[in-house]
């Protein structure tokens, strides 16, 4: 089946937007690029399927829908292989004009699919969509969001999505570094690969762990608060607006090595990215390259998308939740509270033995066609 490559303008910035951006381009003619099965499709319903920054153009879903006649658009945004700079506001301004594009192209419903980090920003698009609130970033620059950017879909798939990346970065930062500075330095009272420590992990422990985590988010987040205060008195003639940072050693979650902790059927001590200490020390992975104003939008509290389902609790459209029975990175009682926040208009479904990524396992074309069987059943049903 033939598929073709879009590109789609998004409205640029309003000059004294001091926001970060991606280059030049982002300034002066943001596109984003996409995907588009839709050769032996009907008009009725357009799946859109995004993720905040990685590449989705090649999204395992693409062809399975396409097949059962279903025309679905996998759609990179403006940050696609790079979320150094990545502001949320943007994000969604980028979902928008996906959603204008199909809604131009003559489909009558549009669904989208939020699989994994793709969950929260499509929650909060939605939201924003039913009612637009957001006239600033969350370091109080002001941004030019309308109504117009932001065209609602007519239902939400949730795929094995985390909880939101200002949550899911609080929940996985790693509590026993002693110096933001330095790599290695730890304390062995909060390091969970220090075996005294466990696994299995004391219930008592882990709640000094999870404080220290959030202790931890918060003094990176009050730090990068002060240091924007700083550049912010600075004159304009100084040219600052913002600055680059490292935050290491980000995925050090209890849960990877003690399956006890939130169960499902995931494989004991391997996180999405492998290894479970090699991905907490990896010079990449979960927001290691940011900026004050990128972090503050998509990584702390103060993020719009920080929080998933309290972000879908305030749509209206139908929902289906599908949890992957195996995954390693989305737990349940995590998952569970998307379909809480949208109790009476929310469907579940469980997805048995699918890990985080399906394709990579011997039975993923099995799991994978259920997947998409059960996403195009639901959608002809809304």
């Amino acid at each position: 089946m033939k598929e073709q490559i879009v590109a789609i303008d998004v409205r640029p910035a309003e000059l004294g937007d001091r926001s970060p951006r991606q280059g030049v381009q982002d300034l002066v003619r943001p596109r984003i690029y996409g995907r588009l099965a839709e050769e032996g499709c009907g008009r009725d319903v357009a799946y859109l399927v995004l993720h905040p920054a990685v590449n989705f153009m090649h999204h395992y879903l693409i062809e399975p829908m396409q097949a059962r006649g279903r025309a679905i658009l996998g759609l990179n945004t403006r940050y696609v292989n790079n979320d150094s700079t990545l502001l949320v506001e943007r994000v969604i301004q980028d979902i928008g004009a996906g959603v204008r594009f199909l809604r131009e192209s003559g489909y009558k419903r549009i669904v989208y699919i939020g699989n994994s980090g793709g969950g929260s920003v499509g929650t909060l698009y939605q939201a924003q969509a039913e009612k637009l609130t957001i006239d600033s970033t969350p370091d109080g620059l002001p941004i030019d969001l309308y109504p117009e950017d932001l065209p609602p879909v007519d239902a939400i798939v949730l795929a094995s999505c985390h909880i939101g990346r200002g949550r899911h970065f609080g929940m996985s930062l790693d509590p026993s570094v002693l110096d933001e500075r330095e790599l290695t330095r730890t304390d062995p009272g909060l390091d969970m690969f220090n075996p005294a420590n466990g696994p299995p992990y004391d219930r008592e422990w882990l709640k000094r762990y999870s404080a220290a985590q959030s202790a931890r988010h918060r003094r990176i987040t009050d730090w990068a608060l002060g240091r924007l205060r700083e550049i912010d008195a600075m004159p304009d003639e100084a040219g600052l607006v913002d600055e680059p940072f490292l935050i290491h050693r980000t995925y050090a979650r209890p849960q990877i090595l003690d399956p006890t902790i939130d169960p499902n059927d995931r494989p004991v001590a391997t996180s999405i990215w492998g290894g479970a200490r090699a991905t907490n020390y990896a010079a990449t992975v979960l927001g290691r390259f940011t900026t004050l104003r990128s972090y503050l939008s998509q990584w702390s509290l103060l993020g719009r998308a920080a929080d998933g389902p309290a972000r879908l609790a305030e749509t209206s459209v139908p929902v289906i939740n599908i949890r992957f029975s195996a995954d390693e990175g989305t737990y349940p009682s995590l998952s569970q509270e998307y379909s809480d926040a949208a109790e009476g208009r929310c469907d579940d479904y469980t997805l048995v033995g699918a890990r985080h990524f399906p394709y990579k396992q011997e039975n993923g074309p099995a799991l994978i066609s259920e997947l998409a069987d059960t996403i195009a059943e639901w959608g002809d049903r809304r």
